[in-house]
């Protein structure tokens, strides 16, 4: 009956430490399964915490984005046979910015960031309100002016709060989703995921609240389709940009870590 010699069983034991050292990083700390099975887990799942250093930016600059292209929407412009608004210019940035704060810091922070935007668009929907009742003082002769153009926002309001809530949440759930089952690889596939959901719902919903019967016929259709079409696309032209953002802020964002529970 063989029986292995010390020295034997003191190379195995080294290798074997030395190896649950380069599978830790920790020197003397052994991984057993379940060590795997969590750093497993926690890699699906990145995020950093809402309390970090530019969450709050990008929440003020997605808010601002939201406001500014809702009254701008007010306005519908034609490009020959392309029909749109005037929110076209800017509303694609608040889905990058979307995906932006979804990737980094989790679908709790941006669902945060949507209510945060849904209580500024009322908020704002209510001072128009306000000033638009309010007498016109002496001189002042831009009230019909006013009126044709912000008379017009509650009801922009309420479709792209509809159409922006649900959105922007289908949105953020897609993308995070997909993360946590593709971990950080494959970026551009969560993105485009889930811009193409939230973005055809938003589309969709906005244009029946906000348009219909307002604008005829084939135009119509026509103008949903294009709306779609072009925030994709837009999504797409951006994605370099996107995946830029999003490295640089995991890169500096210190409290970006390895975290399954996404606790924020």
């Amino acid at each position: 009956m063989s029986q292995k010699s010390p020295e034997a069983e003191s190379g195995r034991s080294a290798s074997e430490s030395e190896r649950s050292e380069a599978e830790s990083g920790q020197p003397g700390r052994a991984v057993d399964s379940a060590d795997t099975d969590t750093t497993s887990a926690a890699r699906f799942a990145a995020f950093a915490s809402s309390r970090g250093r530019y969450y709050a930016v990008f929440l003020a600059v997605f808010c601002a984005v939201l406001i500014i292209s809702n009254i701008s929407a007010t306005k519908v412009i034609g490009f020959g046979p392309i029909v749109t608004d005037g929110g076209a210019f800017l509303f694609p940035i608040a889905y990058i910015l979307g995906d932006v704060i979804s990737e980094v810091y989790g679908f709790k922070a941006a669902r945060k960031a949507v209510i945060t935007g849904f209580g500024l668009q009322i908020l704002a929907t209510f001072v128009f309100w306000l000033v638009l009742i309010s007498p016109p003082g002496p001189g002042y002769e831009n009230q019909e002016a006013f009126a044709a153009v912000l008379g017009f926002y509650p009801r922009i309001v309420a479709a792209s709060l509809v159409g922006y809530f649900v959105g922007q949440l289908l949105n953020s759930w897609v993308l995070v989703a997909v993360k946590k089952r593709m971990g950080e690889s494959k970026l551009w596939v969560r993105l485009l995921t889930s811009t193409g959901v939230g973005e055809f719902v938003d589309t969709l919903l906005f244009c029946v609240i906000a348009f219909a019967g307002v604008i005829p016929g084939l135009d119509f259709l026509n103008y949903i389709i294009v709306g779609f079409v072009y925030k994709v696309a837009v999504e797409i032209i951006f994605l370099p940009v996107t995946y830029r953002v999003i490295k640089l802020v995991k890169r500096h964002e210190p409290s970006y870590e390895l975290d399954p529970a996404d606790a924020h």
